[in-house]
Order: C-alpha cells, then sequence, then structure tokens
C-alpha cells in the first residue's frame, strides 16, 4: 500500500517545486533582473547543484549511455522555461500559467498516442474535472483577453507542449545509469539551451555574482531543476506519463498560493474554489485505484482463507 502512494507523492512533491518558479522569477523581475537573465541563472545553478551531488553520491564514472534520450530531456526543459518566459513579455501572468497548465491535456494525449489506447473512465472525468477547476483558479473570470498578442497564446502553448514532452521523455528508462548521473547530463543540455537563446553573459560579466542574482538563480536550480528532474526521473516510469500529467495539475494550485504568500497578491473565493476543484481532480484517480485495489487484496485474502 506504501509503494501506491509513494511515487505519485514524488510526482506531486516534484510538480509542486514547478509551481514556485514563476513567483521567484517575478522576484528576480522586481529586483531589476529580466526573464532571460533569470533563466539563465536558473540552469547555470542547476547544473551545478546537479555536478555536486553526482561527486557526492555515485561511485562511479560518468556514463554516456543512452545519451540520445538525455539530449532530448534536457532540450525541453530547457525550452520549457525560455518559450514560458517568453509568454511573460505578452500575457498577464494567471494566463501565462493556464496556458502551461494545458500539459494536463497534452500530456493525456501524447500518452494515448504512444500507448494506443484511449484513457481510462477514470482519468477522462479526473482531466475534465481539472480543466473545469482551471480558470477560476487562475482567476481568469473577469479578465479581457482580447487584446492579447497571438504571440503570446504562441509562447503559452508551445511551453505547455515542450513541458509534456519532457515528461514523456523523463520517463524513458536509460540502461545502466543512476538518477544523479542522468541529472547531470539532463541540467547539462538545459543549459546549453540556455547559452544559445538566453543571456549567458550574465555569468561571465559579474551580473550573476555581484548583482545578487545568484539568489535566485540558486532558489530556481532548485526548485526549477534539480527537484523535479530527480524525482520526475524515478517516479514517472512507474505511474505513467498519462497518470503523472494529472497528478502534475497541483502546480496551478501552488503557484496560486506561493504568490500570495510571497507577492502578497490578493485571492479570491473563486479563486479558493478553483483550487479546490483542482484538488479533487487530481487527487481522484489515486484514491480510486488505491480503493479497488484494497478490494481486490481483501477478495483474495478472503477466499484465501478458505
Amino acid at each position: 500500500m506504501m509503494k501506491t502512494y509513494l511515487y505519485p507523492l514524488l510526482v506531486v512533491i516534484a510538480a509542486s517545486s514547478y509551481g514556485v518558479v514563476s513567483t521567484i522569477i517575478k522576484l528576480a523581475m522586481r529586483s531589476g533582473f529580466s526573464v532571460s537573465e533569470a533563466v539563465t541563472s536558473q540552469f547555470f545553478f542547476g547544473f551545478c547543484i546537479a555536478v555536486c551531488i553526482f561527486i557526492v553520491t555515485s561511485r562511479t564514472k560518468l556514463s554516456f549511455n543512452g545519451i540520445k534520450i538525455l539530449i532530448f530531456a534536457g532540450v525541453f526543459t530547457g525550452l520549457t522555461n525560455i518559450l514560458y518566459g517568453r509568454s511573460l513579455n505578452y500575457l498577464p501572468a494567471s494566463l501565462a500559467v493556464v496556458l502551461l497548465f494545458q500539459f494536463t491535456w497534452i500530456g493525456m494525449l501524447i500518452s494515448c498516442i504512444t500507448k494506443r489506447q484511449f484513457p481510462s473512465r477514470i482519468e477522462m472525468i479526473s482531466l475534465l474535472i481539472l480543466v473545469i477547476g482551471t480558470i477560476p483558479a487562475a482567476g481568469l473570470i473577469d479578465v479581457d483577453v482580447s487584446h492579447i498578442p497571438f504571440q503570446g497564446w504562441l509562447w503559452g502553448l508551445a511551453a505547455a507542449l515542450c513541458y509534456s514532452l519532457f515528461l514523456f521523455v523523463n520517463g524513458k528508462a536509460t540502461a545502466n545509469m543512476n538518477t544523479s548521473n542522468r541529472l547531470v547530463l539532463v541540467s547539462f543540455f538545459a543549459l546549453m539551451m540556455s547559452v544559445v537563446f538566453q543571456s549567458p553573459e550574465v555569468i561571465w560579466n559579474g551580473t550573476l555574482f555581484s548583482g545578487g542574482l545568484w539568489m535566485y538563480g540558486l532558489a530556481l536550480g532548485l526548485f526549477g531543476m534539480i527537484i523535479p528532474v530527480y524525482l520526475f526521473t524515478i517516479a514517472i516510469p512507474k505511474v505513467g506519463l498519462g497518470m503523472s500529467s494529472i497528478l502534475g495539475a497541483i502546480e496551478l494550485p501552488i503557484a496560486v498560493m506561493v504568490s500570495v504568500i510571497l507577492l502578497s497578491e490578493h485571492v479570491t473565493t473563486l479563486q479558493i474554489v478553483g483550487i479546490v476543484t483542482i484538488l479533487l481532480g487530481m487527487s481522484l484517480p489515486t484514491m480510486l485505484n488505491s480503493n479497488i485495489l484494497f478490494i481486490k487484496t481483501k477478495v483474495k485474502q478472503h477466499y484465501s482463507t478458505k
């Protein structure tokens, strides 16, 4: 029974850490840094932390088995943050989060295509509940979106697609490679994406350390790279992409709650209702599946005693 909840819990913790990222980026912007600079600092410190973890925990040399999968994992990790940052230049933060949140059904669609099977009834009901709760949770009921540029919608949905692909690729096993080894390579390729498309100059021009950007980079590297990639690597192969996409819905409620605490943003009753709806939708499959497993176990015990 413990294993039934352990891996879904790891997915929830990983997704929750992603929910903190948007607030940290907002705090960095308040301090005068751009989104591009914040994202670059994220991947720089993420890679540094990953190397430290590998040195401390691994007794073997760095392995490059399955390098193709890890290149894609790193690329999609980097693109998710880069595209999400681009969307924030055109969209209000609440709408950007909602567009990124579309990874729930995109991930389910990718799972259906790769497995060549339809989602279960429980997963469909859960997905519907998540979609219903998204709009009020993000506070978009009274927001006028008619003036939003097309580029904003495009960047936001592209970020959701890359996040879904990251979850899919990160669920692929790599032979003879431990988790810390995999973390180093994924974070390295994510850093390379940042070097190409973001602001790598902050690493050598002094901004990263003398300007205080390192504090945000350290937090972003931890919550936006190390925790999610490490835990997703362990849990997604056990839970599956479809269920992981549903459990990952915790990201939006966490983003709202952290913004209230750290940014003093106002939360309405309608948003609270939306958050509760999302929590219900994401927990429904796990609760129902565990109940079914419990009933089957009881039935087996009953017949085995006869």
